[in-house]
């Protein structure tokens, strides 16, 4: 069982922190929170740096829910009705995919760390954390999440801004 105050303890940034304590405190005794739980209004100042996906099992995909300003500018695209697929380069979108099933049915919380590069030579780090969500508080049928990237976020779409998911530090830490 996850021990919450060793994974708080192992997030760096201040807003990922911040999104980690309203899910604890929206999840109450349950497993995981439900989508409507979160509270814009609680996390307001760090929305620019959430985003949410819901899995539809049709398609067996995650379509996307919210995606906060700093996001946007990095995908290049709005996230909102759009699959995964659509949102992510073809070479991370399956294992994007992966982590977020993993993160959903686990159920685990994901803590990711990893470079962001740029096409300048200029580079920065990305923080991450993936947190499951559950309409019944058990059975997960989503995901929230939040990223901090160190660089220049105002720049990122013009000078090309490119995670390196093939060498983030990913550490899952199981719910139950």
């Amino acid at each position: 069982m996850i021990h919450f105050q060793t994974l708080e303890a192992t997030i760096q940034s201040p807003a990922l922190k911040a999104v980690f304590s309203h899910w604890l405190d929206v999840r109450g005794n349950r497993t995981m929170p439900a989508w409507r739980d979160i509270d814009a209004a609680v996390i307001g100042r760090h929305l620019p740096k959430v985003w949410a996906w819901r899995f539809d099992p049709a398609l067996d995909t995650f379509i996307g829910r919210l995606a906060g300003e700093e996001i946007t500018t990095v995908l290049g695209k709005e996230i909102r009705g759009r699959p995964l697929e659509q949102c992510f380069p073809a070479d991370a979108a399956q294992m994007v995919l992966d982590r977020y099933k993993t993160v959903m049915l686990g159920p685990h919380i994901l803590h990711a760390t990893g470079q962001v590069y740029m096409k300048t030579g200029r580079h920065g780090i990305g923080e991450r954390i993936v947190l499951p969500l559950g309409e019944d508080g058990v059975t997960g049928d989503g995901v929230l999440g939040a990223t901090e990237y160190r660089l220049n976020i105002g720049d990122a779409r013009h000078v090309g801004a490119a995670i390196d998911y093939q060498h983030e530090k990913n550490t899952y830490y199981p719910m139950i």
